[in-house]
C-alpha cells in the first residue's frame, strides 16, 4: 500500500462523503470503500484510469481538475483528496480553492521538493532529481509544480486556509505528525500529508 493512501486511510472517518481527485485506477477509492465505507466517486482525466475504476465497480467520470472541479456542487462532499496529483495541476492554487468549495476538509499529499536527497542531487550532481518520490527523468515527469512544504504552507497562507493536520512521510515508514513550518522538516520529510479546511 502507497505511504500516503496509509495516512488518507486513517485519517477518513467511516461513511464519509469523498470525492477522489486524480483517481488513476481506482487504489485509493477502492481501498477508501472497503475498509471505511465511503460514499466514494472519482474524477479521472484519462479514459484508462476510468476504465478501470469502472470495471471495479468505482464511481468515476472522466475530467480534468483543473476545469471540471468547478461543476461540482458547493458542499456536496465531506471530504475531497488530491494525493500525490498537486504537482500535475496547471493551477495548483485554483484547484486548491476548489476542493474546499465542494467539501469541508481537503486532504492533500505531494513530494516535499525541499528534502534533503533532492537538495543534494542538485548540488552534488547539478540533476534534476529522481527519488522514491519523484522516480521519473526531468523529461518525462508529469510534474509541472513542484513544491516545498515552505510553499505549500505560503499557498495555504495566501487561500487564507488552517491546517488541521500534517504529516511527514519518509521512505515507508509509518507517517509522523510535523509542524510544516519547521526548517528541519522542510529538508527531513520526503513527502507530506496536509488536512486543510477553510479558515
Amino acid at each position: 500500500m502507497r505511504e500516503d493512501f496509509r495516512e488518507i486511510l486513517r485519517l477518513t472517518p467511516a461513511g464519509a462523503r469523498v470525492l477522489d481527485v486524480g483517481c488513476g485506477e481506482g487504489d485509493l477509492l477502492d481501498l477508501l470503500t472497503r475498509e471505511r465505507g465511503v460514499d466514494g466517486q472519482g474524477l479521472e482525466i484519462s479514459a484508462a484510469g476510468v476504465s478501470a475504476c469502472l470495471a471495479r465497480g468505482l464511481a468515476v467520470v472522466q475530467g480534468d481538475a483543473d476545469r471540471d472541479l468547478d461543476s461540482f456542487p458547493t458542499r456536496a462532499f465531506d471530504m475531497a483528496i488530491l494525493s500525490k496529483t498537486l504537482q500535475q495541476m496547471r493551477d495548483p492554487r485554483h484547484v486548491v480553492s476548489e476542493l474546499l468549495r465542494i467539501a469541508d476538509r481537503a486532504v492533500v499529499s505531494f513530494p516535499n521538493f525541499g528534502h534533503w536527497r533532492v537538495r543534494w542531487a542538485l548540488l552534488a550532481r547539478g540533476r534534476m532529481p529522481e527519488t522514491r518520490t519523484l522516480p521519473d527523468p526531468w523529461w518525462s515527469t508529469s510534474n509541472i509544480h513542484l513544491c516545498t512544504l515552505h510553499d505549500f504552507l505560503a499557498l495555504t497562507d495566501d487561500l487564507g486556509l488552517r491546517i488541521d493536520a500534517c504529516s511527514a512521510l519518509s521512505g515507508g515508514r509509518p507517517a509522523r505528525p510535523i509542524d510544516p513550518r519547521s526548517t528541519i522538516e522542510n529538508w527531513r520529510a520526503e513527502a507530506a500529508v496536509f488536512v486543510l479546511r477553510r479558515g
